[in-house]
């Protein structure tokens, strides 16, 4: 506890301003029991920026955590760039403080002689990944926190190819950050260096979007469809990309459609959740529409919920979404005449491996990345002699065509609603183009257990837990003998049989991934956003017919639920 107060005490000082200074001397008077989870680590810089809780303190968000993580990337920036004109793009979403943040950040980077493009008003991240490549930055900066709590802020990162600070640039920007001291931070402003962009980047963004994620389909027109931004930023560009496309029958939930950091009409904004997407549930109902579509704050993710064969609205997990959407992508690939053995799709290590058998399918190659689409994004850049086609991830999340590097929910909402309308044109479905993939590959259902564990106590027990799954392995998971553990963090494979290790040629991270012998998968890895450890469970089977879905969906479950009563989360 000294530790603690001590480096509160250093928070006292002048290079703090009054409002810092007073709301931590505040919590020193009051004994206040938030004070040891605000001062008992730093705020990390991670891999793709930082993230956490707003507020006083160096494990919160706040002027002094972002402005030295500010300095720092302007000071790695300018050793990558001697003598040259550095640009940075930044963006912002609905939350709050995150206009006030970007300001702030902006401030930072003009003091440290960086040309800096501010949008006007709140954006969607891919738009601000698009901008990157498009006003030629050596950066960019989106100020979010995705679809974390209200109380949330954070700072991702984006460099020259816009996609997500990866090897070994984020090691470099890391070690810059750490090696300063609050005092260093550059806060005094150069406002000539500092420009607004707004509706030129839109107008650009829109056009880009349109030609990655429209094809050549009937039936737009005769396509029902409810959207809801869940208070986010999606609002500024979704409604009209598919007015633009030709979707003429667009109905939004116009009581999440302005954006509000408190999220009022939600628990979470979160379209991985169905509570989420309620009220467009509700409102498609009413409306007897075809597709509900929802995105999170920085409309990066969205949520697809369709109409199942008895006609019921039905969500759909981002397995599920990412497999379609693969399927249908290749399709119009292969009837274009553009496949020819060079292109990829890329997907992750937690990802369903009905994506790879699709692409298998289509004699095209799948890439596996970490989770988070940096890694894909990476691909495209480690692979020039490649062309991507399109990729997902199971959180929601999905990137058409590499205009944008980042996921998209943007684009990703037109290439859903085109398979949507594509399918009811010919007397299909998007549920039903789900279905006879699992008919034509396999039929496989996802499960996700998330287990919150906040503060000191639930990063010690996540930690612990890693531990135990890492030392005490798996023999076999529901009567099925474990045939490999992949530990991603020493990256071996090892084949438990036989007792052969294989080297795992991708970079390391805190993840044990368990396949059996008959294609059961279970993966452990923290969450590197939230306060979670998250367990996925993949479970698949054959099946002759649609016919035959609703009782083999049946028995995966119940062998679903027997894993996590083994794995006991």
């Amino acid at each position: 506890m000294e530790d603690i107060l001590g480096k509160a005490k250093l928070w006292l000082s002048t290079t703090f301003d009054n409002e810092t200074r007073n709301e931590v001397q505040h919590l020193l008077d009051t004994n206040s029991e938030d004070l040891a989870d605000r001062f008992y680590k730093d705020t990390e810089f991670g891999t793709g920026g930082m993230r956490g809780i707003m507020g006083a303190g160096t494990n919160r968000i706040n002027k002094y955590t972002l402005g030295k993580a500010t300095q720092g990337l302007s000071n790695y920036l300018h050793e990558s760039y001697p003598n040259q004109e550095i640009k940075v793009a930044i963006a912002y979403d609905c939350r709050h403080n995150s206009k006030e943040f970007s300001k702030l950040v902006a401030d930072v980077f003009s003091a440290n002689n960086i040309k800096v493009y501010v949008f006007e008003d709140l954006r969607p991240t891919p738009e601000l990944s698009f901008a990157v490549n498009h006003l030629n930055c050596h950066a960019g900066i989106v100020l979010t926190a995705s679809h974390n709590p209200p109380e949330y802020n954070g700072y991702k990162v984006y460099w020259t190819d816009g996609g997500q600070i990866v090897p070994p640039q984020d090691k470099g920007i890391i070690d810059k950050v750490n090696s300063l001291d609050f005092a260093d931070i550059n806060f005094n402003k150069k406002e000539e260096l500092i420009s607004e962009i707004g509706s030129e980047i839109d107008e650009a963004f829109w056009d880009a979007s349109i030609k990655n994620g429209t094809f050549d389909i009937k039936g737009r027109e005769d396509l029902k469809i409810v959207f809801t931004s869940l208070h986010g930023t999606s609002i500024k560009l979704i409604p009209e990309v598919l007015k633009r496309a030709g979707y003429t029958q667009v109905h939004i939930v116009e009581e999440q459609a302005e954006p509000n950091g408190d999220f009022p009409t939600v628990k979470s904004p979160n379209p991985e959740e169905p509570a989420a997407l309620k009220m467009a549930v509700d409102l498609a109902n009413k409306l007897n529409a075809d597709i509900v579509i929802g995105t999170d704050p920085d409309s990066d993710r969205l949520g697809i919920a369709v109409r199942d064969l008895e006609g019921n609205i039905k969500l759909l997990n981002g397995n599920q979404t990412m497999s379609v959407m693969t399927d249908f992508l290749i399709k119009q690939w292969k009837d274009n005449g553009k496949l020819n053995g060079k292109q990829f799709i890329g997907s992750t290590i937690v990802s369903t491996n009905l994506v790879n058998e699709i692409a298998d399918a289509y004699h095209v190659e799948t890439k596996v990345g970490l989770t988070g689409f940096k890694w894909i994004a990476k691909m495209i850049k480690d692979y020039p002699e490649q062309e991507f086609i399109g990729g997902g991830e199971e959180s929601f999340g999905y990137m058409v065509g590499d205009f944008v590097r980042d996921k998209d929910a943007v684009s990703s909402t037109l290439l859903a609603c085109e398979i949507a309308a594509d399918a009811k044109a010919n007397g299909s479905s998007f549920y039903k183009a789900l279905l006879d993939i699992y008919v034509k590959q396999s039929f496989y259902k996802e499960h996700l257990v998330a287990l919150v564990k906040k503060g000191m106590d639930g990063a010690k027990e996540i930690k612990q837990m890693m531990v135990d799954f890492r030392n005490n392995p798996l023999s076999e998971i529901d009567g099925e003998k474990v045939t490999y553990l992949n530990d991603y963090q020493s990256s071996v494979r090892k084949n438990i049989l036989t007792g052969e290790e294989f080297a795992i040629e991708i970079p390391k991270s805190n993840v044990l991934i368990y396949e059996t012998e008959k294609g059961t998968k279970v993966a452990c890895r923290p969450s590197g956003t939230e306060p979670k450890i998250k367990f996925y469970i993949s479970v698949k089977t054959k099946i002759n017919s649609v016919d035959e879905v609703a009782s083999k969906e049946l028995k995966l479950d119940h062998k679903i639920q027997r894993i996590i009563k083994q794995l006991g989360v």
